[in-house]
This record gives structure tokens, C-alpha cells and sequence, in this order.
């Protein structure tokens, strides 16, 4: 097949949506398609290039930031992608076109697809669907929402990236997905479930709002002091000196390290050496680093959501914590200090991991693409 894919972000701009695309992606190209991303042009970052076999078209933007992106330079993706987007779907002329994200890349697709005659497949990720991420997105939805279910109903395929995200687009839109295909990486080697002398805690993600890491500040000073642990921060954002803050009016600071943005290998390196993932985000989709420490053997203590319900069996993996510091900290207490438990709770994230094989997702994605491609 000829594939046409449309995503505000796309590595290295923006986050887990667009990395689970540039995967998706990648792996198609392996299996003997060809596909062309239009996404969008931030910086210095090349207009066209070819970056493992996939075509990556970058037509300029106006975004300022690679990992944060306010709604005005989302409405504006579908401006300056339009030309582009439109070129491809009547000069390339793809069997199907493939949209990331509901809002704003629906709006994309649901025009080039009437424009070009080219069927189009939407998959859903959370912040783009009302109720996903609200304290984000309610005041736009209260504006989009009538058009958002026209893009979502307009699409050839529906698809979701968990039950939780699917059950949301169903209510909102009034048509539920037409599969769930849960987010998933390509397996790695067995891991080796060891016990450590002092554990490690990661945090893998943007520092903002929506990932809620001042509630994990909170949680941390509450652990008692003789409970050893450490704290490895993966990723940057808007919080991130609120939390060093937070953590140093606390006296943490000294058993926690910041790496900011990491390489995939350098971020699976520090998995290896960790014991459990700390989620204390408000709303979630399926999150990739939560998949990724399923087949890392990580214990998971997470927020109480529906996003995480997919990836955290509460109390054998790990816990699902109410958004309270002394619920989290009890929970990571009764982890850290009990090391049987912690090596029992690892090794149920590895049963659990394979029902996140990345080749089962892209096969499940395979599928609709090409019946959506049948159908032109």
C-alpha cells in the first residue's frame, strides 16, 4: 500500500502519540509499504527527508516548541499542512490516508479525503477526544465538539489506542471505535528480575500539567525517611522547576537525578536498571512508558485512572492510587520496603507484556488500512 499519514507531531516533535507513530510507521515500511508523513516543520528540522525508509514532510508551522504545543499551533498544523497534505493525496495518490489524533488532524484528513477521493482511518489517543485531558481541552471542545464527531464519523475506520480512550470517543461522538488497538513495543529479550540494595523510582514523561508530578514531590516526602530510594526523572517541561523546587523545600533533592530527554536505547538502558515506574498522572490514554516497563519487568504505581487500567493490575503489578499524596505514599512504601513483594510485583508486569507486542499492533493496523484501501 501507498500510505498517507497526517500527525501534528512526529519525533522529534511532541510526545507518545507521535512516537507511537514513527514505530507504526517504520514497521510498515519494513513489511513492503511506502508511506509519506506530512507533520509539522518546527526549527531547523529538515522540510523533506527520508528517516528510515519513511518520507517525512515537514511544511513550516509556526510551532515554537518541540515537546509542548498550545491549541492555536494545533488549529495552525492544519493550515500550513493543508497545501501539502493535498498535494501528496492528488499527485502520489495513496490508497488510504491514516490520521493521528481526532483534533486537530481529523479536520485534515476529513477535507483532503473529500478533496482527493482518498478513504481515511483516524485513531484516537486521549487529549483529542472531550473528557480525555479536561482541565486541557474542555474549553475547546466546547467550541469543536460538533465538528470533531463529523471528523470522527467522516473516517472510513475508528480506531482507539485503549477501551478507555474508545469508551470516551463513543460517548462524545456517539459511535464507538471500530477496534482497539492497544500501544505496544517490539519485545525485547527476557529481563532478569534482581534485587537491588537501593531501589530506583523512574518518572518517564513531559513535566506538566496532565502528568501531575508535584502530587509525586508530596508522595515522596511522605515515605518514611528510613525507606531507601531513588528518583531518575526522564523528560523536561513546563513543571520542571516547580518539582526540583518542590522536592528541595522537602529535602529530596539530593536522592533524585534529572535527565531530561533521553535517546530511545539511553531510556531503555535506565529501565533496565529501575525497579518501578511512578504514574501519578491525572488522565492517560494507554502510556508508552508504561508499556515499556511491562517488558521491563518495572513494578507500576499509578493513578486511579482508565488509562492505566490496561497496564496495572492493582495489588500484582503494582497499585492504582486515588490522587492523594498519602495514597501514593503508601503505596510506594509498602513496595520499597518489602522486597519480596517488589520482586513478586516485577515479575507480573512480565506476564503481563505480552499482550502489548508491538507486531500484533501493527498487524491489527495493517488490517484496517488495507480494508479502507480496498474499499477507494
Amino acid at each position: 500500500m501507498k500510505i498517507l499519514v497526517l500527525n501534528y507531531e512526529y519525533p522529534p516533535v511532541g510526545g507518545g502519540g507521535g512516537r507511537l507513530c514513527e514505530k507504526l510507521c517504520e514497521a510498515l515500511v519494513e513489511r513492503g509499504h511506502s508511506l509519506r508523513v506530512v507533520t509539522a516543520g518546527v526549527g531547523d528540522l529538515p522540510r523533506d527527508a527520508v528517516v528510515r525508509g519513511v518520507r517525512v514532510l515537514r511544511p513550516r508551522s509556526f510551532r515554537r516548541q518541540r515537546d509542548t504545543c498550545t491549541v492555536s499551533e494545533m488549529g495552525l498544523y492544519v493550515t500550513t499542512a493543508f497545501f501539502e497534505a493535498l498535494s501528496q493525496a492528488r499527485h502520489w495518490r495513496p490508497d488510504v490516508i491514516h490520521a493521528h489524533f481526532v483534533v486537530p488532524t481529523g479536520a485534515l484528513a476529513w477535507v483532503v479525503s473529500r478533496m482527493a477521493g482518498v478513504r481515511y482511518v483516524v485513531t484516537a489517543h486521549l487529549g483529542d477526544v472531550p473528557g480525555g485531558v479536561p482541565e486541557q481541552t474542555s474549553g475547546l471542545f466546547r467550541y469543536v465538539k460538533p465538528f470533531a464527531r463529523l471528523f470522527w464519523r467522516g473516517a472510513g475506520a475508528r480506531t482507539a489506542i485503549s477501551s478507555f480512550v474508545g469508551s470516551l470517543a463513543e460517548t462524545a461522538f456517539g459511535t464507538p471505535p471500530d477496534v482497539v488497538i492497544p500501544n505496544g513495543i517490539p519485545a525485547i529479550p527476557p529481563q532478569v528480575v534482581a534485587a537491588r540494595d537501593v531501589p530506583e523510582i523512574l518518572m518517564v514523561g513531559r513535566l506538566s500539567v496532565q502528568k501531575n508530578p508535584l502530587l509525586a514531590a508530596e508522595a515522596l516526602a511522605l515515605v518514611p525517611a528510613a525507606v531507601n530510594w531513588r528518583l531518575r526523572v526522564i523528560g523536561k517541561g513546563p513543571l520542571e522547576e516547580d518539582f526540583r523546587r518542590a522536592l528541595g523545600a522537602r529535602g529530596l533533592l539530593d536522592r533524585v537525578e534529572f535527565c531530561g530527554w533521553l535517546s530511545e536505547d539511553a531510556v531503555r538502558a535506565r529501565m533496565a536498571a529501575a525497579d518501578l515506574l511512578l504514574l501519578p498522572s491525572l488522565h492517560e490514554g494507554l502510556p508508552m512508558a508504561a508499556v515499556e516497563a511491562l517488558w521491563h519487568g518495572l513494578a507500576i504505581v499509578g493513578s486511579k485512572i482508565g488509562g492505566l487500567r490496561d497496564v496495572v493490575r492493582d495489588g500484582l503489578n503494582g497499585s492504582l492510587c486515588e490522587l492523594r499524596a498519602p495514597d501514593f505514599a503508601s503505596a510506594l512504601t509498602a513496595l520499597l520496603s518489602d522486597r519480596e513483594w517488589l520482586l513478586a510485583a516485577r515479575g507480573e508486569s512480565l506476564k503481563l507484556a505480552g499482550a502489548f507486542d508491538f507486531e500484533k499492533s501493527v498487524t491489527a493496523y495493517e488490517a484496517i488500512l488495507a480494508d479502507q484501501a480496498r474499499r477507494r
